[in-house]
């Protein structure tokens, strides 16, 4: 007597995928219980099976639902944002000031529920993310009826989500006891990089997913940039170093890989870890290609991943599966790499082996989850089908499929999607939602474009510090050494300390008509000892705002205000940021003396220009000020020292950095 189950899909051509990819064409899947019950031919289903409903499928394929390995669901709420930028400047000037003014739980249940109504169109039953509010993912996931690996973000600096790593750890395994045991949820711990994490965090982040035994995902080698500085700070690669700290020893699944070396994907190969390719978001960061098919050849499990919506700018993994495949290709030149049935793989089974759940989807075999989808290849951009080959039908998915050809969508044997209409999600309404969070961001970043100042306190909450100076500068011949150095012997002056730099500054000018109405100096200062050789170096930034508050008698200005801050990244970086209408660059030789005179404080300058060159040395005398009254008395003491240091030529403007020369 034919037992019965919950559904049987019959008459379709079925891609198990399988150890053996056994493929039924007619074929059949029989559902019961939220798992397979069997996978076969459609007459042997059909004698030995009954359903309260039977779905014809003809014409049309029953395949594991797709894995996508890696992405940041939330972020479907700033896709097209800032697009076209570098990483770090798209990352760290836009992204991450976007989401510490607007991720809030709310915000992320909406991105989330976006993303699932995205995938599920696509045919993705399972999601690996990475992002803030983990919990609200988890619930936005769930209630949709997608199963997903979840991690809870933590970095070695405040978050969205908690000021702190200790607080992010916190919270992450609070995450993680609530949420372990759920049919779709799997909890995972999520330090976000290496390099965004100290050695503590991530050794306490392998502990917590060792512990609780559940994975840990991370980003590992994506640019160049970031194995150099591995290599610069701690001696080795990024793949040694997360051994190092323990990372090898968890459920690791390592993100994009694109900057891997043999050595390195052997030691993740005999750590049992996963990697996710991405290679939509790699190329259109321009970060490079991952060596896929290296990983293939020895073994490792490989899965693909769009990333988030906002580097890809989609989370459609029938793009995705279709691009890794021609990549694999065009970076080896050789057409047989990565073939069109090893790429689908990658895109089911070998995408669940990579995020530690292949034992329960990724494969249409009895006693797994009931994960697939239903695509229908009756289109035009299908046709003509050819039978010679067996494996012609995993070629007409990679290469001519569209996400748009799915038309049932099943996890846990619920229906999600049934004739291409959601059954669990309210497109009208997370669209409408949706907007309004665009209007907003727009209005955000619209304000914030207008002021330079802005632009500098976003990017890391930089601490200002405003000043302004009196301050006289004064042209010196070629003795102006010996010239300085009597001056300061005059009994009157106390030198407090001395200094000798080599100083390189970049100017942004932002309006062409009138450069020095607002300017940001990139400086970076290399200090000099006796002999000539550099002991120590530094960066930072100032935004120097109006030229002059108030002239004083004897040329000596009440000069502009000042916003200070440390540059701990590129120039190439702060130009791309902040998009100046030009740049000016002047090099020169400092010395600087701290000196005291009638209790009073000032800086003593002598700059000698090296580009763009000049055969004349520069005295510039300053003080700091914080009153009118305050300013007046040390105008009249800058006057004085000047007189201390003989005869020099005014120079009328006040050229601080020399930018108006």
């Amino acid at each position: 007597m034919p037992r019965s189950v919950d559904v049987i899909l019959t008459n379709a051509n079925v891609l198990t995928m399988n150890a053996a990819f056994d493929r039924f064409a007619p074929g059949a899947v029989a559902v019961e219980g939220g798992r397979i019950a069997a996978v076969g031919p459609a007459e042997q289903i059909g004698r030995e099976y009954t359903a309260a409903e039977t779905v014809d499928c003809s014409g049309q394929v029953v395949t594991p639902g797709l894995v996508n390995a890696h992405t940041h669901a939330p972020m479907t709420l700033v896709r097209g944002l800032a697009d076209d930028l570098r990483l770090d400047v798209w990352l760290l000037g836009y992204m991450m000031p976007v989401e510490r003014e607007f991720v809030r739980p709310e915000s992320v249940r909406l991105g989330t529920r976006l993303a699932c109504a995205e995938m599920i169109r696509s045919g993705v039953t399972c999601f690996l993310d990475m992002y803030y509010f983990e919990e609200s993912v988890a619930t936005a996931a769930a209630d949709a009826g997608m199963r997903a690996v979840c991690a809870e973000t933590i970095l070695k600096y405040p978050t969205p989500d908690a000021n702190s790593s200790e607080h992010s750890l916190h919270r992450c395994r609070e995450f993680i006891e609530h949420w372990q045991g759920h049919p779709l949820i799997t909890p995972a711990v999520g330090p976000h990089a290496h390099y965004t994490c100290t050695p503590e965090v991530l050794q306490a982040c392998s502990r917590l997913a060792c512990d609780f035994d559940v994975p840990l995902a991370t980003h590992v080698s994506e640019t160049a940039s970031e194995v150099e500085t591995s290599l610069l700070e701690h001696g080795m690669r990024v793949v040694p170093w997360l051994r190092q700290n323990g990372l090898l020893e968890s459920k690791l699944i390592a993100a994009h890989c694109v900057h891997l070396v043999g050595n390195e994907i052997r030691l993740l190969l005999e750590a049992g870890a996963g990697v996710t390719h991405c290679p939509t978001s790699n190329l259109k960061l321009a970060s490079g290609i991952a060596p896929v098919t290296r990983m293939l050849q020895i073994g490792l499990r490989v899965g693909i991943g769009t990333d988030g919506p906002a580097s890809n700018n989609d989370l459609d993994m029938f793009d995705e599966t279709r691009l890794a495949a021609l990549l694999a290709k065009g970076s080896t030149g050789d057409p047989t790499a990565l073939p069109a049935r090893q790429a689908y793989a990658l895109a089911t089974i070998e995408g669940a082996r990579a995020i530690h759940l292949g034992d329960e989807i990724g494969s249409l075999e009895p006693g797994k989850r009931a994960d697939l989808a239903v695509v229908d290849v009756s289109g035009l951009h299908s046709t003509p089908k050819f039978e010679r080959d067996p494996d012609a039908i995993y070629a007409q998915l990679v290469y001519a499929a569209k996400s748009s050809d799915v038309i049932h969508v099943m996890v846990e044997g619920r229906w999600l999607m049934r004739d291409r209409v959601l059954l669990t999600l309210d497109e009208a309404e997370i669209n409408a939602e949706s907007s309004q969070i665009a209007t907003r961001i727009d209005a955000f970043l619209v304000e914030r474009e207008q002021s330079v100042l802005s632009k500098l306190l976003i990017i890391g909450g930089v601490k200002q510090e405003e000043s302004y100076e009196v301050q006289v500068k004064g042209r010196l011949g070629p003795g102006a050494l010996r010239q300085v150095e009597a001056g300061l012997a005059n009994p009157a002056i106390s030198i407090t300390k001395q200094s000798h730099y080599r100083q390189y500054d970049s100017y942004f000018l932002f309006d062409q008509a009138e450069p020095s109405a607002e300017q940001l100096r990139f400086r970076e200062d290399e200090v000099v000892d006796e002999s000539g050789e550099v002991v120590d170096a530094r960066s930072r930034l100032t935004l120097i705002g109006p030229s002059s508050e108030r002239e004083f008698p004897g040329a000596v200005m009440l000069s502009r205000s000042r916003y200070y801050s440390p540059a701990d990244k590129s120039l190439r970086f702060y130009q791309e940021y902040f998009q100046p209408a030009s740049v000016r660059q002047v090099d020169k030789e400092r010395r600087r003396w701290r000196i005291r005179y009638k209790n009073t404080y000032f800086a003593v300058n002598l700059d000698r220009l090296t580009r763009p060159p000049e055969d004349c040395y520069f005295i510039e005398i300053k003080s700091r000020t914080w009153s009118e009254r305050d300013a007046e008395r040390k105008a009249g003491l800058v006057v004085e020292l000047m007189e201390l240091f003989g005869e020099v030529e005014a120079v009328e403007t006040i050229p601080d950095g020399y930018v108006d020369l």
